[in-house]
């Protein structure tokens, strides 16, 4: 396992909607795992393949719940319901955050690295975390959606006031 380079925006590989995974290989378990050392060397929440420079739709996710870290091929959110409104990040969008609009609940249909499929109810925190990454598979930044977006750097700056 390594620690991959974040690309950062305005890198084109967070603009292009990413190619499905059609082959379940070892080189897809070493980039899975790759991904969630990245993310968790990060400290961040989840992380999409196109992140680290492969336009391709993996995904991990770990909101620090008893879900612990979920590894998806190719996820497709296939139901949503509720709404929630709060702030997003990015660790390809360093000291920006934005208040975002998302489903409450959500389900997400995918696939393992064996490619067995499997689904995953999320809510809340959760839920969020699925979204902002599915977005990435598909090109869209959640400075995008955000209704607004604002500058951390000060915030960090002066002892995260």
């Amino acid at each position: 396992m390594s620690i991959r380079l974040i690309v950062k925006e305005p890198d084109p590989v967070l603009r292009e909607v990413a190619r499905e995974v059609t082959k379940f290989n070892d080189n897809l378990k070493k980039l899975l795992k790759d991904m969630a050392e990245t993310m968790y060397d990060a400290e961040g929440v989840g992380l999409a393949a196109p992140q680290i420079g492969i336009s391709k739709r993996v995904i991990v996710v770990d909101v620090g719940d008893e879900n612990g870290l979920v590894e998806m091929v190719n996820p497709v959110i296939v139901e949503q319901d509720g709404e929630q409104f709060g702030p997003e990040g990015c660790l390809s969008i360093p000291n920006i955050n934005g208040d975002v609009r998302r489903a409450d609940r959500i389900v997400v249909e995918g696939q393992n690295s064996d490619g067995e499929k499997f689904t995953v109810h999320a809510s809340g925190f959760f839920a969020r975390a699925f979204q902002h990454e599915i977005d990435h598979l598909n090109g869209i930044l959640f400075t995008d959606i955000a209704e607004s977006v604002y500058d951390i750097s000060e915030r960090t700056s002066k002892g995260g006031e």
